[in-house]
């Protein structure tokens, strides 16, 4: 374990909850020290502005601001803020929110004492902690929801007639002559598509139109 204490703060609308991770977590050789509890989402967010702990353990659903707004707003105010999310359910929608927000990672509630406190000394050295079977899910809904964005929502017309000619090898002159435009509208388009599709060359552009049938 480090030298120095880890400071905790536990966000949870339960208090048997809260008590039982202020006495587990209370052990000396662990560590860590529990500075502050919060019962709902809007004393989370006081409770991280006033104590600034090391790590904030905090749970999803709470009166007043859920844990999705109290990650959102805590951030905003401490970007630098080291949130685990404790949850009953890996496949729960608000993981995704939560670590979309900031959070460094989540544990289920049913956690083992050991992977509890490995993982409050993991976020606090900054290591993102994300169990490998929630890793898995959310590459997949990642997969599912680009196969569901349609490039066409995304792209002008014109930008989608430049990005087939890309595809097709052809040079900005040839796509200048094909489409009837001038090479600097060429080159305009080209720029406007990699920045959209948030990628990074022409090789990427044709491996992308590839990818979504548009050749």
């Amino acid at each position: 374990m480090e030298d120095s204490t880890i400071s905790v703060l536990i966000a949870d609308d339960h208090t048997v909850v809260r008590k039982g991770l202020r006495s587990l977590l209370s052990g000396e050789k662990y560590g860590i020290k529990v500075i502050g509890e919060a019962s709902n989402g809007e004393e989370a967010v006081q409770k991280a502005e006033e104590l600034h702990p090391d790590v904030i353990l905090m749970d999803l659903v709470m009166p007043k601001k859920t844990g999705i707004e109290a990650i959102n707003e805590i951030k905003k105010n401490q970007p630098g803020a080291r949130i685990l999310v404790l949850t009953s359910f890996a496949d729960d929608e608000n993981v995704t929110d939560a670590i979309e927000a900031g959070a460094y990672g989540f544990l289920l509630k049913d956690t083992s004492p050991d992977e509890l406190v490995d993982t409050i000394h993991s976020v606090f050295k900054d290591k993102l902690t994300i169990p490998h079977e929630f890793t898995q899910y959310l590459f997949a809904k990642k997969d599912e929801e680009k196969k569901n964005d349609s490039t066409d929502e995304i792209l002008t017309p014109r930008e989608i007639d430049v990005l087939k000619c890309v595809a097709q090898g052809m040079s900005n002159k040839q796509i200048a002559q094909t489409l009837f435009i001038s090479t600097t509208t060429v080159r305009s388009h080209v720029s406007s598509v990699i920045r959209k599709l948030n990628l990074e060359n022409r090789t990427q552009l044709a491996i992308y139109a590839k990818d979504n049938d548009l050749i």
